[in-house]
């Protein structure tokens, strides 16, 4: 009996030794939501279920999936998530802190497995690149650009370099990061042909925006479709889009905020959301509430909405900032604004108490 326990003892003890030194950074292990016992066996019993072995040969599986999902696939009912929405699958850390992950009670390692993203009743633990690693405006030849921070402009700690980025491959981009987002909704524009691919995403803004579906559909607006017009923005490609709007410390750039719309018929536009026949502002208008509505909920989730409708379609953005910031572009009621500047309310402060302390005032 004490043989068997030593040599258990010493499983775990090389499976931590060698995720330390060679966890990769693209998706690795599923942390499981459901309690376990907070025991080595606990740990070590499942080792062998990852394909590859960790133990063996430091690499740890990703989600596989050749498939192109068309329109966002939403999670089969019954599923539990992590976060105030209870639909955000993923969890992104850096190297040292998956260690801290896998060893917390109720800890259960498990392969990724299913096509497209995380098993049932299970979290995907992104292990991500160290921002010490960029060199210069690249990290492994895929283009970022520079923080405000790399050019002297940290007005805040709202405004630091990120920790890290998570490694987007064609292997894992379809994976399952909340009930209705996948890993690849998030990438930045351009660089069609460049792998890896590196993002910068938080979890609030994926609970969030399920927060925002899930008040929709209760108030009887089909939500179900809502896409990702743009998520992440490397630096480099926002200083591309200024002339459209986009602002110089833009929050794309942390990973915190998303151009959303919602197609309900599968084309690829914002939908007639309010039933009048027009696709127009009104429509746009009702993320805006719902928005309102879920920050009322939960303030810790407060952020910034700027409502767009206009040549390039409609939209709304969607932040988790930590102040309320309100802004409109494009047609309004008739009359036409050329910059957010036009309409935008006064912002916000929310107590710091129930904030993180990350979050701060900083422009769309």
């Amino acid at each position: 009996m004490n043989e068997t326990r030593f040599r258990l003892s010493s499983v775990v003890t090389t499976f931590i030794a060698l995720a330390t030194v060679i966890l990769p950074a693209t998706a690795s292990a599923q942390l499981g939501a459901h309690a376990a016992r907070n025991s080595s066996s606990a740990v070590a019993s499942q080792l062998d279920s990852i394909p590859g072995g960790l133990a063996s040969s430091g690499a740890v599986a990703v989600a596989d999936s050749d498939a192109k999902a068309e329109k966002p696939a939403v999670a089969p009912s019954g599923e539990k998530g992590t976060g105030l929405s209870g639909k955000v699958f993923a969890r992104f850390v850096m190297p040292e802190d998956w260690i801290s992950l896998a060893s917390l009670p109720g800890a259960q390692m498990a392969s990724a497995s299913i096509q497209g993203g995380a098993t049932p009743g299970a979290e995907t633990v992104f292990t991500m690149r160290s921002f010490g690693q960029k060199v210069r405006a690249l990290l492994n030849g895929y283009r970022l650009g520079y923080w405000p921070q790399e050019k002297g402009r940290l007005r805040s700690e709202a405004y630091r370099n990120p920790d890290g980025f998570i490694e987007v491959t064609p292997e894992n981009e379809d994976t399952r990061v909340s009930e209705h987002f996948r890993l690849r909704d998030f990438v930045s524009h351009g660089q069609d042909n460049v792998w890896p691919k590196y993002v910068v995403l938080r979890e609030p803004l994926l609970d969030k925006l399920e927060l925002v579906i899930e008040d929709l559909n209760d108030h009887g607006v089909n939500a179900e479709g809502m896409r990702i017009r743009s998520g992440f923005r490397t630096p480099a490609h926002n200083q591309a889009v200024r002339g459209e709007g986009s602002a110089r410390d833009s929050r794309h750039q942390f990973g915190d905020a998303a151009d959303v719309f919602i197609d309900q018929i599968g084309n690829g536009r914002m939908s007639d959301l309010n039933g009048d026949r027009k696709v127009n502002f009104a429509d746009v208008k009702m993320i805006l509430d719902a928005v309102e509505r879920v920050e009322a909920r939960y303030p810790e989730l407060v952020g910034g909405t700027g409502l767009y409708t206009g040549r390039n379609g409609q939209f709304a953005h969607i932040d988790v900032r930590g102040v309320r910031a309100r802004w409109v572009r494009g047609v309004y009621k008739g009359r036409s604004h050329r910059s957010a500047k036009s309409r935008k309310v006064a912002t916000t402060k929310v107590s710091a108490a129930r904030v993180p302390a990350r979050s701060a005032s900083t422009p769309r």
